[in-house]
């Protein structure tokens, strides 16, 4: 089913660029600030460990969640990294 979200196509744009650019078998953190650059190129507003605070039930937990990007206030990007697919 295609996307039909523009901001969801836009952030899919980017991590293709970056994989593109770099390919597979870096440490995430390079792939983070990577895409964070790509971001700023196409002038999308991030947070980076953006703190999520994890709450059950009313209850806010001591745990907090860090989205590796926070883009826009809207979307989580979680990023991973591995050296193949299996």
């Amino acid at each position: 089913m295609e996307d039909k979200d523009p901001l969801t196509r836009r952030i899919i744009g980017c991590a293709v660029e970056v994989h593109r650019s770099l390919g597979p078998g870096l440490l995430e953190s390079a792939y983070e600030q990577c895409m964070a650059h790509e971001m700023n190129m196409q002038g999308l507003a991030f947070r980076p460990q953006a703190p999520a605070p994890l709450v059950y039930k009313g209850l806010q937990l001591d745990c907090v969640y860090k989205a590796d990007l926070l883009v826009q206030d809207r979307v989580i990007v979680e990023l991973k990294s591995v050296e193949r697919l299996t």
